[in-house]
């Protein structure tokens, strides 16, 4: 091995390259098999190893981080080896330096022939890319190769490329050789000629002398130390909110979360700067907060009280948006105050963002004193603090205290998002408690999955939920959070065991998710099968009668879309399949009180995105009805049974686009329904009817807004006979529109014709709707705004870490502006037309008509 033989791949740390590395060659001596092993195993007379001469070895390497594979494994090619197992072949990956994560490692397992066909690894080491002070690997690295096993990629690498402790007389000389390629020993020519002859020497006698087996990897040369950073991170560098910094390896001595600052990115003649300290706290600020804190913390704190200013200046604190930081001046400002606060409901999250979580004795009186005396604080509140920002778990078993006092209809508004917070429990106790907690910070159990589990089985109906809900999660991909949804499961299933009729509710659990996967199965043989939609019904309707699916006729059973409705069987005449995509199926399920009740059931289709908007129209329903504003909203009900299927309420409707086509206008429509000629300014409908689709209009306009709801037109926008407005389709919310310039609101000329055209009593009376729906919301944006925060790590496809969910729907309940101000500023896009839009719906209308033709 000549350790002269370097190479630079970078200059100038452009950190937009390709990861590359190089594979030298394998150091040390294979041992064959004995000859007593051969007898008791014949076929490993075949592997390489036995062979007189060195045998057809290569590697595959592959770049992994938290326990998942960034890239493809990548092999070596062929070679035939004369003196030594030497490659010296270079490895592009397909991922650049600048996006690797701080956990990024490269696996290499070393195969050799094992047979026809078969190879068998000779060993494995697990390399990882960042060192212990957070800075990029670079030059030659001499890896440990475990013998006979595959590289371990996990965080916690079975297969080590280096053993903390064990340094050979080799090591001890590739590490010197490092420091004189850095520059950090004195160069002497003549001299180095000397060593580096010597230093082969030893090599070949401690090669001979070692049982192991090294591989030998060369990263490239970058001008300058690469560190690791984050500047999402540094947004807030001095945020001391209860949020800790995120779980990753430990850092250095003098932690080092370094941002870089181009100056001038166009000049090529100026160079980033990367600045250590940017992110570390101010010791004069740091030292100044502790000293007035110090000073405050004395027993007359108990009693100050705010006067007028500070009072408007908390008043206002309080009325942030939750995800909206504080400043120093003000945690101040709320530390001072905290005692007083303690009887302010609205005080708690704001004074837990105060408290700075790295001081034990802030931490302490915070959370040990404070915190049991506070005040009962409300639902949207206790809702955040379950958020990923909370992580003292005697903080987050305060808030599950808070929700115990919501009743069962209550609590399953929130039962979403309640599941989802189990991932931050998780995060909460299993992974950081092996960080240090002399910050005083616990990471016991809150108790909330108890909590969800002991609610769910005292109530039927709300643990039918809970379960499917939980059984989504153990679907996902990600293995840590699928086994830890796993084990909430096992704990909810063994609770039943304990409750009267417990084993009778597993079994019912049992036979719907046996019902569920029949279903499934039989949409995706039907979705998958050349058959026209006619066909498919037929088919369809013959499985069903089918006696021995069990579909027709079953015992009775709660329907997992709605475990208040108790089925028998499904009806196969009744039944169809949508000409659509997915063809999903129409199921007619037969009542054990004699009614029906039709459900469409979709497989290959992610209907979570759909689930979490309805559950948001059903909250904001109830929030204007406790305000005594019945909007008709009424939405239908969606569930998903799996990653890529669920079922769905029907509601016998038509598109708007059908009612123009079959009847000419909305009003027709209604009339041939529900007319009545006797009435008075409502052309011939029932005014019930009229009256519920103008509140239901109002109503889905302001809850769609609100969700950023968009791909709106007129195939996806219905109208029940009985004139409820309702939409369906959720595939882009948030603002996202594959169309450009989508209006905010949508209020298509059909709607307002149907409720009589811009200058009908009808329309002002639609516009008054809108404007009291849109207050009252206003004023529980915080409630909404956790909810859908709650469901960041979802992995639903518009709601996902990337994006900031707050300032998408904040944005749009513009808390800024006073109530005046918010009616006029809906008012005004109430009135906006998009004439684009109104060009690409008519373009998306004549082609429907033409494919339906």
């Amino acid at each position: 091995m000549d350790h002269r033989d370097d190479f630079t791949f970078a200059r100038l740390s452009d950190l937009k390259l390709p990861v590359t590395i190089r594979i030298s060659q394998l150091e040390g001596i294979r041992k064959p098999r004995s000859f007593t092993e051969i007898l008791e195993n014949p076929d490993l007379k075949y592997h390489g190893v036995q062979s007189s001469t060195l045998s057809d070895l290569y590697v595959i390497c592959q770049l992994v981080a938290d326990n998942k594979p960034l890239t493809i494994p990548f092999r070596t090619s062929f070679k035939a080896f004369k003196n030594a197992y030497i490659w010296n072949e270079w490895i592009t990956f397909p991922i650049r330096y600048c996006d690797l994560p701080l956990s990024a490692q490269i696996t290499f397992t070393v195969w050799d022939i094992a047979g026809p066909r078969s190879a068998a690894p000779v060993g494995g080491t697990t390399l990882r890319l960042f060192g212990k002070k957070w800075t990029l690997r670079r030059g030659k690295h001499r890896t440990l190769l475990w013998p006979g096993i595959e590289a371990d990629g996990s965080v916690e690498s079975a297969t080590p490329s280096k053993i903390s402790g064990a340094t050979d007389e080799m090591g001890r000389l590739e590490k010197l050789v490092k420091k004189y390629e850095r520059g950090d020993l004195v160069k002497s020519e003549w001299l180095d000629k000397l060593t580096f002859r010597k230093m082969e020497e030893i090599h070949a006698a401690e090669t001979q002398k070692s049982e192991n087996l090294f591989l030998y990897i060369d990263l490239p040369r970058f001008d300058f130390p690469v560190i690791f950073s984050e500047p999402d991170t540094l947004a807030n560098p001095a945020s001391t909110s209860v949020l800790p910094p995120p779980s990753l390896p430990p850092p250095p001595q003098t932690p080092i979360q370094p941002v870089t600052t181009s100056f001038a990115s166009d000049n090529a003649h100026l160079w980033s700067i990367i600045d250590p300290e940017i992110a570390r706290e101010n010791p004069v600020e740091d030292k100044h907060r502790r000293l007035v804190r110090s000073h405050r913390s004395g027993p007359y704190d108990r009693e100050l009280k705010p006067n007028a200013k500070d009072r408007d200046n908390i008043g206002e604190i309080l009325n942030y948006a939750p995800s909206q930081s504080l400043s120093p001046e003000e945690k101040d400002l709320i530390w001072k105050f905290r005692f007083h606060l303690a009887r302010d409901k609205r005080g708690l999250t704001k004074f837990l963002k105060a408290v700075t979580w790295r001081d034990p004795s802030e931490v302490k009186q915070a959370v040990e004193e404070l915190l049991p005396q506070w005040t009962e604080i409300d639902m949207d509140d206790a809702l955040e603090l379950l958020g990923p920002g909370t992580v003292d778990s005697r903080v987050r078993a305060f808030a599950v205290r808070q929700l115990s006092r919501a009743d069962d209809d209550e609590l399953f508004l929130y039962l979403l998002q309640l599941v989802q917070a189990l991932k931050f429990e998780s995060a909460a106790t299993d992974q950081r408690s092996s960080r240090s907690a002399t910050n005083a910070i616990s990471y016991d159990d809150s108790g909330l999955t108890d909590f969800l589990v002991l609610r769910g089985v005292q109530n039927a109906w709300l643990g039918n939920r809970l379960y499917w809900y939980l059984m989504v999660e153990v679907a996902l991909e990600d293995k840590v959070i699928s086994k830890m949804y796993g084990r909430v499961v096992f704990k909810f299933m063994n609770k039943l065991l304990e409750v009267e009729n417990g084993s009778d509710r597993r079994e019912l659990l049992r036979r719907q998710g046996q019902l569920v996967e029949t279903l499934a199965k039989r949409a995706r043989e039907l979705r998958t099968s050349k058959d026209g939609t006619g066909k498919k019904k037929e088919r369809l309707q013959a499985l069903l009668a089918d006696p021995k699916s069990n579909l027709s006729s079953m015992a009775p059973l709660p329907l997992p879309l709605n475990a208040r409705i108790e089925i028998i069987g499904i009806i196969p005449e009744k039944s169809s399949v949508f000409k659509s995509a997915m063809y999903p199926l129409l199921l007619y399920f037969q009542c054990s009180d004699g009614s029906e009740y039709p459900v469409i059931f979709k497989d290959g289709d992610d209907m979570r995105q759909d689930q979490l908007v309805l559950q948001m129209f059903t909250l904001m329903d109830r929030l204007l009805r406790q305000e005594n504003l019945d909007l008709k909203l009424t939405p239908y009900t969606v569930l998903a049974t799996g990653l890529m299927q669920g079922m769905a309420q029907f509601v016998p409707s038509k598109t708007i686009a059908a009612i123009v086509s079959e009847f000419g206008n909305v009003q027709t429509f209604l009339r041939a329904n529900y007319p009545d000629e006797g009435s008075v300014g409502t052309w011939g409908i029932e005014p019930g009817v009229i009256d519920t689709f103008v509140r239901s209009c109002a109503g889905y306009c302001v809850v769609t807004y609100l969700l950023g709801v968009g791909d709106r037109h007129l195939d996806n926008l219905l109208v029940a006979p009985d004139g409820h407005f309702f939409h369906v389709d959720f595939g882009y919310i948030l603002g996202r529109d594959p169309k450009p310039f989508p209006p905010a609101v949508k209020v298509c000329k059909e709607m307002v014709d149907g409720m009589g055209g811009t200058q009908s009593g009808h329309y002002m009376r639609f516009k008054s709707f809108c404007f009291t729906a849109f207050t009252i919301l206003r004023k529980s944006a915080n409630l909404i705004l956790n909810l859908v925060a709650l469901m960041v790590d979802a992995n639903i496809p518009d709601i996902n870490k990337h994006r900031d969910v707050h300032e998408q729907i904040q944005e749009k309940f513009r808390l800024d502006l006073t109530e005046e101000e918010a009616i006029k500023h809906f008012e005004m896009l109430l009135n906006e037309t998009s004439y684009f839009t109104v060009m690409l719906d008519r373009i998306h209308d004549l082609t429907q008509q033409y494919w339906r033709n």
